[in-house]
């Protein structure tokens, strides 16, 4: 591999993930994105009741996602074989716990309604 192109790194995310699970998990993202600009724009405020319990969530997001892509590729810890391995596994902690509390403040500002006015 000489270069590297956005579509060479969508086609080793499909080879890993599989082609419907990879463009699954693209949708739920962009879903997520979406409700959460929505929810920012219509409460003009950000809730930091529902930032602090977001934040709450955010380890449970890191773990589920390092656990989960080892899961999908087949490997474990003791497969970890050099430092790019461990790089790469601290940016999939760091992915799933942004996720995650994105996820969990949408869920909330969903659920329950506008952020109360000061």
């Amino acid at each position: 591999m000489q270069e590297l192109t956005f579509s060479t790194m969508i086609a080793v995310f499909e080879e890993i993930f599989g082609r419907g699970l990879f463009w699954g998990m693209v949708a739920a993202a962009v879903l997520v994105t979406a409700a959460y600009i929505y929810v920012l724009i219509r409460d003009r405020a950000v809730s930091w009741r529902k930032f602090l319990w977001a934040q709450v969530a955010m380890p449970f997001g890191a773990i589920v996602a390092v656990l989960f892509v080892q899961n999908v590729t087949s490997s474990g810890f003791r497969d970890i074989g050099g430092p790019i391995d461990v790089i790469v596994l601290l940016l999939v902690a760091v992915a799933g716990a942004v996720g995650a509390a994105i996820l969990v403040y949408t869920a909330q500002s969903l659920l329950r309604g506008r952020a109360a006015k000061p």
